[in-house]
C-alpha cells in the first residue's frame, strides 16, 4: 500500500456508518476518486450543502462511479461529530484523530468550510481543489471524476 496522506494513524480505517464495520485504507485506495469532504455541524453553509452531495454521492454510487467520500470534521465535539455524521452516507476520519485532521487541513491549504478536493487514491495527489460545484452539478457523472 503507498503512503496516503488520508490514513488515519489511529486505526488506519475510516468510521462507516451504512452496512457497519469500517472502510480500510487499502480498499479506499482501489478507488477511482476519493472526495475530502471538510465540513461541521455548526456551519451553516455545510448543512446546506450536504444534502446536495448526499443526493450526488447516492446517484453516482447508483450509476456505478468508483468513488468514495471522507467526512473530515470540524465540528466542536465528538457528540456534534456523531449528531452531524448520522446523515451522511459515506466514510469518515475518525473524530479522535484531531492529529490527521490537523495535517489535513495543513497539507490541503483548507482554510474555511465546507470544502471539498478529490485525490487520486493512488498517488495521494490532489486533483480538484475545489470541487464543490463539480461534484453536485454533476449527479450521473458525465464529467467524472472531475480533475481541473
Amino acid at each position: 500500500i503507498p503512503c496516503v496522506p488520508w490514513q488515519s494513524q489511529t486505526s488506519g480505517q475510516y468510521q462507516r456508518r451504512v452496512h457497519g464495520g469500517n472502510m480500510k485504507t487499502k480498499d479506499l485506495i482501489e478507488k477511482d476518486v476519493i472526495v475530502l469532504y471538510f465540513s461541521a455541524h455548526w456551519c451553516p453553509p455545510c448543512r446546506g450543502y450536504t444534502p446536495k452531495l448526499a443526493e450526488a454521492y447516492t446517484s453516482l454510487k447508483k450509476e456505478g462511479k468508483s468513488i468514495e467520500i471522507v467526512f473530515v470534521s470540524s465540528d466542536r465535539t465528538e457528540a456534534d461529530f456523531k449528531e452531524y455524521y448520522s446523515e451522511m452516507p459515506w466514510v469518515a476520519l475518525p473524530y479522535a484523530d484531531r492529529a490527521k485532521k490537523a495535517e489535513l487541513c495543513e497539507t490541503f491549504e483548507v482554510a474555511g468550510i465546507p470544502r471539498v478536493l478529490l485525490l487520486d487514491p493512488k498517488t495521494g495527489k490532489m486533483t480538484n481543489s475545489d470541487a464543490r460545484g463539480d461534484v453536485v452539478a454533476d449527479m450521473k457523472g458525465e464529467k467524472f471524476p472531475w480533475a481541473e
